[in-house]
């Protein structure tokens, strides 16, 4: 809910740990059958209830290059400030308003390198990426 008890009309208009909250309600609303009695009773209350059958809900999730390109696009702001992609483990940049973790994104890309596409590993050396932690 928002700061003024309503539920969020669109996307983007409220991020909660770099999550849109409208998505997150939208794949609620269109997996209500999936949802355990409690979990639908909860949402009742908060005043969301399950997609009517003629209603069309828009995409729920964003798609995995979507997330690629904005965790890399906030690994960018990072390295073009401080000079380079070393990024701690916590280490989270807001980019728009909507803060990326990247840090964990980076770890993670490291120890799942054999899954990346040729591309991805360009773009992540493209930025001066380390695939090997120093001292670790």
């Amino acid at each position: 809910m928002k700061a003024d008890g309503g539920l969020p009309v669109g996307p983007g208009a409220v991020i909660v740990q770099g999550d849109d909250l409208r998505a997150w309600i939208t794949g609620q609303r269109a997996g209500w059958d999936r949802l355990m009695p409690a979990q639908q009773y909860l949402l009742e209350t908060l005043g969301i209830e399950p997609a009517a059958e003629d209603e069309t809900l828009g995409p729920v999730r964003r798609s995995q290059d979507e997330r690629w390109n904005t965790n890399l696009a906030a690994v960018r702001k990072f390295r073009d400030r401080e000079g380079h992609v070393r990024v701690p483990r916590k280490a989270i940049e807001t980019v728009d308003g909507v803060p990326y973790k990247i840090g964990a994104f980076l770890d993670n890309t490291r120890r799942h390198a054999g899954k990346l596409s040729a591309e991805q590993r360009a773009e992540l050396a493209g930025l001066g990426f380390e695939w090997t932690v120093a001292g670790g």
